[in-house]
């Protein structure tokens, strides 16, 4: 086989998969993006262990409407301007790859609104390409919706456990970014049932109270 160079699709495949491993992952840069938007408030919802829907729910500052469109491009961040803030980063994430790597294999829906705005912005978008666009009401945050997760990547889902153990892993990323910001109030949903609900209130003994209590029920 010739040496050429790759189309635009298979390079954004291929990068994606350098972001996106499983479920789990798509949760932890979508947390991650949430709490580096100073949110007090997130909230998970799966369902198919991931697979068929991540929702992520956000109370943060929200995506200016005139970048919403420009997120989703790669290289795209907000957390760094210059070689010289590598320096310095001190958020959570900063490369520009998690929005489109997301969107490169999922169908995904995200709905936003800063404070300064009086509508949120609404943006859908297939195999990494945005179909719809529009302004619609919205409380101040962000809600990334994300669904059929590798549906265009079939390979992808060979490597997939079953839907508990996708579920599990999610189930332990939440756990640990709730200890570790017991200040953020985090809720986690698993097909349409409660799995985790922390109060927020700052205090760690609360959120190891509630594991501890957990782990006694069972």
């Amino acid at each position: 086989m010739p040496i050429r160079v790759l189309a635009s699709d298979v390079v954004s495949k291929i990068a994606a998969g350098e972001v996106v491993e499983r479920p789990a992952s798509v949760v932890k840069e979508l947390v991650e993006n949430s709490l580096d938007a100073d949110a007090t408030q997130i909230s998970v919802e799966i369902r198919g262990g991931g697979v068929n829907l991540i929702r992520v729910i956000d109370n943060g500052t929200g995506i200016p409407a005139d970048e919403v469109t420009v997120a989703f491009q790669r290289y795209a961040t907000s957390k760094i301007g210059d070689l010289g803030d590598l320096d310095t980063i001190s958020s959570l994430g900063f490369r520009g790859e998690a929005l489109p790597s997301i969107a490169a294999v999922a169908e995904v829906e995200v709905m936003t609104r800063t404070a300064g705005e009086l509508a949120g912005i609404y943006l859908s978008l297939e195999n990494g390409a945005v179909v719809e666009t529009g302004k619609r009401a919205s409380p101040q945050g962000t809600t990334v919706t994300v669904c059929h997760l590798f549906q265009n990547v079939p390979a992808r889902l060979k490597f997939l456990k079953s839907n508990t153990t996708e579920s599990s892993r999610i189930s332990n990323l939440v756990s640990q970014y709730s200890l570790a910001f017991p200040e953020v109030r985090f809720s986690l949903f698993h097909d349409g049932r409660t799995a985790l609900q922390t109060a927020g209130n700052g205090a760690l003994r609360d959120v190891c109270l509630l594991y501890t209590s957990d782990a006694a029920d069972e």
